[in-house]
């Protein structure tokens, strides 16, 4: 599965993002389980939103932490992300 530029993509209404005071870090929540996330994979899931595709996310999350040069990251991750489905494009 890969990601369509040019399709919005939102987080899967089957999974939950969500802080986990125990873990001390951002979880996404599903019926069989639990995942883990680091600061910049949870950052990019926040962004998904239904509103935004690739390139307004890049954007975004660039000018939030003051960088350039995420497309790669962000699409390798939001790749993974779909395969997994946790999140979805209309």
């Amino acid at each position: 599965m890969t990601i369509n530029p040019d399709q919005t993509i939102k987080f899967s209404p089957l999974h939950r993002l969500q802080w986990e005071e125990a873990q001390q870090k951002d979880v996404i929540l599903y019926p069989e389980g639990m995942v883990e996330l680091n600061q910049s994979s949870a950052e990019i899931l926040k962004c998904c939103d239904g509103t935004r595709n690739l390139a307004q996310i890049v954007s975004d999350l660039e000018r939030k932490f003051a960088t350039t040069g995420l497309t790669n990251d962000i699409t390798a991750f939001l790749e993974v992300a779909l395969k997994n489905g946790w999140i979805q494009q209309n």
